[in-house]
């Protein structure tokens, strides 16, 4: 049976994460209906890159399906858009091959957090951004993230209810760049834990605050003891921005922390 990639965006604000659940407020129920009703088929099943939490926004996830509907690729994309209410919208559509598989074909995953630095919240960028009261210093939060690049055990970073067989996980590139209040945090990573980027930005933010020294990070990783790290921040400036893929499949991709500031109206100078 042909096999489909779609590319996906969605506002995580008003869905209770990914994955299928009984009362069917989940991004992956929506599609499922939208694509049932479109292919004409009684199910279509979808894996997807990565299952977001509640409240977490994608701007490239990536799902493929196994379908007999024959249509023209564009109209997988408009006639999609066309069943899917204003939360969820279909960015591509491309066939791919029976080899390609949206998780475990994929290489990597990019996630960013906007944060918002201000003695004031602003209602306008409600559930888009996180918003952190105290002010925040770039050059320990860098510091610290230079810490958790590479292989580590992140146990100290992960949800009690991660289902995940291993904690070790491979944090390719931590970025952290400063636009004025704004805080643009890009984490990529060969594959992610549950919570585990919003457990990071609790630490970092806290080293940010100076409510921990930038060292403290590696006695967490050496600790192993999620009780002993910072709270689980919250998801509202959290962005699924990008999954690579090999170049094999051809499919298309995003610049990650452009596509997000552009997603949320900004236009910075990219600042050191």
């Amino acid at each position: 049976m042909p096999r489909m990639a779609l590319g996906l965006a969605y506002d995580g604000s008003a869905w209770q994460g990914w994955q299928t659940q009984p009362n069917g407020r989940t991004v992956q129920d929506t599609l499922e209906a939208a694509l049932r009703r479109f292919a004409a088929a009684p199910a279509v099943p979808t894996i997807c890159a990565g299952r977001t939490d509640t409240g977490v926004h994608a701007l490239a996830q990536v799902v493929h399906i196994d379908t007999a509907a024959l249509r023209r690729t564009e109209s997988w994309v408009r006639g999609l858009n066309a069943l899917l209410p204003d939360t969820v919208a279909v960015q591509w559509a491309q066939p791919v091959s029976d080899e390609f598989h949206a998780r475990f074909s994929a290489m990597s995953r990019t996630y960013v957090y906007a944060v918002r630095n201000s003695r004031v919240r602003t209602p306008l960028l409600d559930r888009r951004v996180g918003w952190v009261y105290h002010p925040l210093e770039l050059a320990p939060m860098r510091m610290a993230a230079a810490m958790l690049v590479g292989e580590h055990d992140f146990s100290c970073f992960r949800s009690s209810q991660c289902q995940a067989a291993s904690p070790v996980r491979t944090v390719q590139t931590l970025d952290i760049r400063q636009h004025g209040e704004y805080f643009i945090f890009t984490f990529t990573a060969n594959a992610f834990l549950h919570h585990m980027v919003r457990n990071l930005m609790g630490a970092l933010l806290y080293i940010g605050q100076g409510r921990q020294e930038p060292g403290w990070i590696e006695a967490l990783l050496a600790q192993r003891d999620r009780r002993l790290a910072a709270p689980t921040f919250a998801p509202d400036g959290l962005y699924l921005a990008d999954v690579e893929y090999p170049a094999e499949f051809g499919l298309p991709r995003l610049d990650a922390g452009l596509a997000c500031m552009t997603h949320l109206g900004w236009s910075f100078v990219q600042e050191a």
